[in-house]
């Protein structure tokens, strides 16, 4: 390859193609709007033209020479192997969720998301990460489900909330 590739100019691009097939995806999608006057197309829209916008930026910063740094931190080790095992436990949580996200429906699957990501990511207080994981769950459920009139599987929970 040309001396001018480089694994940052990689993920540059990767970043600007995604937002390009976001905001694409996106024209497709219609339907009225929302008691908040925004429609289902906003967040996907605003989320893609942001990937587009950084992307562009990125690109033109790596073609300029810029780098990113190298980590500087004092208690990460460099030289450290990757955490194979974390990889692959995040990895089948999300898995998990988006083969049982119909039949547990979005509050249940998102609680267990967020809480088992929690447990694997670390967290200390395993009760605080299972009530914030809910709570999480029940606030996004209810902004996209009653503010933004998008649906959500309900799963065993249909009706109650």
């Amino acid at each position: 390859m040309a001396r001018w590739w480089r694994p940052e100019l990689g993920l540059a691009l990767v970043v600007l193609v995604l937002g390009v097939l976001v905001v694409v995806g996106t024209l497709d999608v219609s339907a009225a709007a929302s008691q908040l006057g925004l429609g289902p197309r906003f967040f996907p829209m605003l989320v893609g033209g942001a990937m587009v916008l950084i992307g562009l930026f990125y690109v033109a910063d790596v073609v300029r020479g810029g780098r990113g740094d190298p980590e500087e931190s004092e208690d990460v080790d460099a030289d450290a192997p990757a955490d194979w095992r974390s990889v692959g436990l995040v990895s089948g949580i999300f898995l998990a969720f988006s083969a049982l996200l119909n039949v547990l429906g979005w509050i249940i699957g998102a609680s267990l998301l967020f809480f088992g990501l929690a447990v694997v990511l670390g967290a200390e207080h395993r009760t605080r990460a299972a009530v914030i994981a809910v709570v999480v769950a029940i606030s996004t459920y209810l902004l996209f489900v009653k503010g933004l009139g998008v649906s959500l599987p309900g799963g065993p929970l249909t009706g109650v909330i």
